[in-house]
């Protein structure tokens, strides 16, 4: 049996032993190498917070009825169990009009396009954008679930401070505002490329 020179194993060899494993598709690199790689990971965020949003929303409901409160904190945080039909932090939950949860559900569905769509070309890589898009997006679809199928959004976390009584709000409302506030921060701080300006020709 005839041993192959070193230069064949490190080189033509090798390079045709790599080029099988990629044509069969056994190649670890390649999914790390794609340039969309990260994206199945933000939506994976996304369905982990709709996840957290139902759970809890359901832990609520089974255990604390409606209008009545669980105190968990004295004086800064109680679990209250209400009904919002307005959007979030209860904003236009007394608006008579009949045609408020409709429009409350064709901005959810508009927003979630464009999350989306921002979610899609910002896939390439693990960012604060595409962590901030993805609490969003699982924020906006775990609230567009409860106005689907119930006409209204549970929400339970009542928060005050001295006289100060903040709207109850929910786990969605909280992935939506920390994901608006991560993208708010990365536009604050990163700085805007500067254009390198050509030298001066020198004259002789």
């Amino acid at each position: 049996m005839r041993v192959p020179e070193r230069d064949q194993v490190e080189g033509h060899d090798f390079s045709r032993a790599v080029w099988d494993v990629k044509k069969w598709g056994f190649s670890p690199w390649d999914k790390m190498s794609e340039p969309h790689a990260m994206r199945k990971y933000h939506f994976l965020i996304a369905a982990g917070v709709v996840v957290a949003d139902r759970a809890s929303k359901w832990l609520v409901a089974q255990n604390v009825g409606l209008h009545d409160s669980l105190t968990i904190i004295p004086g800064f945080l109680r679990l209250t169990h209400v009904e919002n039909r307005g959007a979030a932090f209860g904003l236009f939950s007394d608006s008579p009009s009949e045609w408020k949860v409709a429009m409350l559900i064709l901005s959810s569905l508009i927003a979630l396009l464009v999350v989306s769509a921002l979610l899609w070309k910002n896939s390439h890589a693990m960012t604060v954008t595409g962590f901030g898009l993805a609490l969003i997006m699982g924020g906006a679809l775990g609230n567009l679930w409860d106005r689907l199928l119930e006409g209204h959004v549970t929400d339970f976390l009542d928060f005050s401070l001295g006289g100060y009584h903040w709207p109850a709000f929910n786990a969605a409302d909280s992935a939506i505002v920390m994901g608006a506030l991560l993208l708010v921060i990365e536009i604050l701080l990163t700085k805007p490329v500067e254009e390198k300006k050509p030298e001066p020709a020198k004259q002789n």
